[in-house]
């Protein structure tokens, strides 16, 4: 019955084929075309693949490509299932080269599936040619150039790792497969997710992408200042070229402290300046032991716009900690006031700080006005354990240490001065207002 049917199938599909003659749909040969495009779709709907692949042979042979877009499809996956059944390597080779074949055919048939094509290619290429690596890297660069961010996420690994496989081998240079790098990632970087799944894989592909390349050992801190050392000279305001030199610098190991590095920082920051690169700045210069150039970038990254009062009483408590250990006490004491006053957490830290400048603070002139900061450190010190219960033990410590040093009942009277008396502090450039303490 099945037969029948064919046989039925296959004379209406050529009648309805006539206007198609016409106008050259299936070629010189239009009858013989139709009847066996007609024969192999049937066979391939009954899943009965051997009698499909034997008349789509006929067919692909007979028929131009303009005759039917489903020729390639079903003739790949009947391919594919033919290299799955075959063990002679010549054969599997010829095979593979057919299926490769019906991809470049159909997409120069139906352009408007070449995207979808090209990263099926390119899956074929990894699949059937994985013991060439020059050709599956070579080919694999051509599909990449072409669909960039629509690229596969798999083939953008195979690439890298075939760039690296080829290094090993000692036949790719570190120059080449640092440009790879830089292609799949500008890739993956530029791809458009279609949902939070998609966003999460290509989040997950970047991270691999980077472990290829890290654990590659291609981008070594040498490689990196002989490869990019003499283009940075050449063009220090290339933004492309410097967050390249950054990129590579943060994933090769020790690679921080050179020269390089800090210009190519540099230069980022003042094509695109941010709290961020600003604060990141300061970390180098720090590092560096450049103060007053950290001090400037920090001072920057608190004063954008864009960094909000959070980061910024973070950002000044860490400036006033970095001042102070660089004996700037005027900038540090400034700087733990602004933190204090914005709070986000740093109140009660910022005013132990500022306790510990005032009590650290050798005021000259008579008696009470050498001890008077102490009053002014135990103010804060109270302010710090008011604000952060977890300071109490360290401000109750210090508050111990600096009561000590309050002038008796009767030396403050000699000066004209009680307990309780308001009492202004002046002194290291520092002012404030406090009340008078006496020891017991």
């Amino acid at each position: 019955m099945k037969k029948i049917s064919l046989i039925l199938f296959a004379v209406i599909a050529m009648v309805a084929g006539g206007n198609a003659f016409a106008q050259g749909k299936y070629g010189a040969d239009s009858a013989e075309c139709i009847k066996y495009l007609s024969y192999y779709q049937e066979y391939y709907k009954q899943k009965n693949y051997d009698d499909a692949l034997r008349n789509w042979r006929k067919a692909y042979k007979l028929c131009p490509g303009s005759a039917s877009q489903n020729m390639f499809i079903h003739g790949t996956t009947l391919m594919t299932r033919v290299y799955s059944q075959t063990r002679d390597q010549v054969a599997r080779a010829a095979i593979a080269d057919t299926i490769l074949t019906l991809q470049d055919e159909r997409m120069a048939f139906y352009p408007k599936s070449r995207k979808s094509v090209l990263n099926n290619k390119g899956n074929y290429i990894i699949k059937y040619k994985e013991n060439d690596t020059r050709y599956v890297y070579d080919q694999l660069q051509e599909i990449i150039s072409e669909l960039g961010g629509e690229s596969r996420p798999s083939l953008l690994v195979i690439d890298l790792q075939s760039a690296v496989k080829l290094y090993q081998d000692g036949a790719m240079t570190a120059d080449e497969v640092i440009s790879t790098y830089n292609k799949v990632i500008a890739c993956i970087d530029s791809a458009i997710p279609k949902n939070d799944e998609e966003a999460e894989q290509n989040t997950k592909v970047r991270s691999d992408l980077e472990s290829i390349f890290a654990d590659s050992k291609v981008a070594s801190c040498e490689n990196i200042i002989t490869i990019f050392g003499p283009r940075f000279e050449a063009e220090p305001d290339n933004v492309a070229l410097v967050n390249t030199i950054v990129r590579l610098m943060n994933t090769a190991e020790d690679c921080l402290s050179n020269d390089l590095y800090l210009n190519a920082v540099t230069s980022m920051h003042k094509n695109d300046p941010s709290y961020n690169s600003a604060y990141f700045l300061y970390k180098l210069h720090s590092n560096r032991g450049n103060v007053d150039q950290a001090v400037a970038y920090l001072e920057e990254a608190i004063a954008a716009e864009a960094s909000g009062p959070e980061v910024d009483a973070e950002y000044l408590y860490e400036l006033a900690n970095y001042a102070l250990k660089n004996k700037m006490k005027g900038k540090a004491y400034d700087a733990a006031r602004k933190a204090a006053d914005l709070d986000y957490g740093f109140a009660g830290k910022a005013y132990f700080l500022m306790g510990t400048i005032w009590g650290s603070t050798a005021c000259g002139g008579n008696e009470i006005q050498r001890r008077a900061p102490y009053w002014v450190a135990v103010d804060y010190l109270q302010k710090a354990k008011a604000a952060d219960a977890s300071l109490t033990e360290d401000a109750n410590r210090l508050i111990g240490s600096y009561s000590a040093y309050y002038p008796q009942a009767a030396e403050a009277f000699m000066y004209d001065i009680s307990a309780g008396q308001a009492y202004t502090v002046s002194c290291g450039g520092l002012t404030a207002t406090t009340t008078v303490r006496v020891s017991r």
